[in-house]
């Protein structure tokens, strides 16, 4: 097992059946990624963006197939990103480079399952949440249905909290979408 998946192993196991978090916490946790995500489908970037640390990790691994009990990610990255390239593909997209989203895709984000523990640091929350993205293009009656587990890092700070590191597993080791130029 590698380390992403012993991480996302220790904090479900962590977590419990019980809540690990008082209510308010876990309340404060989920409106939080509630309004992630109505910054992305409202295509608010550059506010997504700044919800990271400045030490931020965003990734993505790509999923494999094994035979059980193996290794189901690769050590290769879809995204692996830090604060600083994540905000150089939202600039990106503020351009007339950003061929795949011309047009702007209509995304939808739906995040359920939230569960949230105490992190390493007193200020750190370790979150585990589903999401299922939704995208449409243009006026094709095609669209694209991703479903993925995430693994976050949230960092209380003095503007609120704040991502520190995200890992993104994808359910799909094979994608029918033809990019992936949406954020998770």
């Amino acid at each position: 097992m590698t380390a992403t998946n012993v991480n996302a192993a220790e904090a479900l196991v962590a977590m419990g059946p019980e809540p690990a978090v008082p209510a308010d916490t876990e309340r404060r946790v989920r409106h939080f990624l509630h309004y992630e995500s109505w910054l992305l489908d409202e295509r608010r970037f550059r506010d997504w963006v700044d919800l990271f640390t400045e030490d931020a990790r965003y990734e993505l691994p790509v999923r494999v197939n094994r035979e059980e009990g193996q290794e189901a990610f690769s050590r290769s990255r879809a995204f692996d990103d830090n604060k600083q390239t994540l905000e150089i593909r939202v600039e990106r997209l503020h351009t007339e480079f950003a061929w795949s989203e011309q047009p702007p895709s209509r995304v939808r984000h739906y995040v359920a399952n939230v569960m949230v523990a105490p992190g390493r640091a007193s200020d750190e929350f370790h979150v585990v949440s589903n999401e299922l993205v939704f995208r449409s293009r243009g006026d094709s009656v095609a669209y694209d249905l991703l479903s993925a587990q995430r693994v976050d890092c949230l960092r209380d700070s003095p503007n609120g909290l704040r991502i520190s590191r995200r890992l993104v597993m994808l359910d799909q080791t094979t994608l029918g979408a033809h990019n992936l130029s949406m954020f998770f």
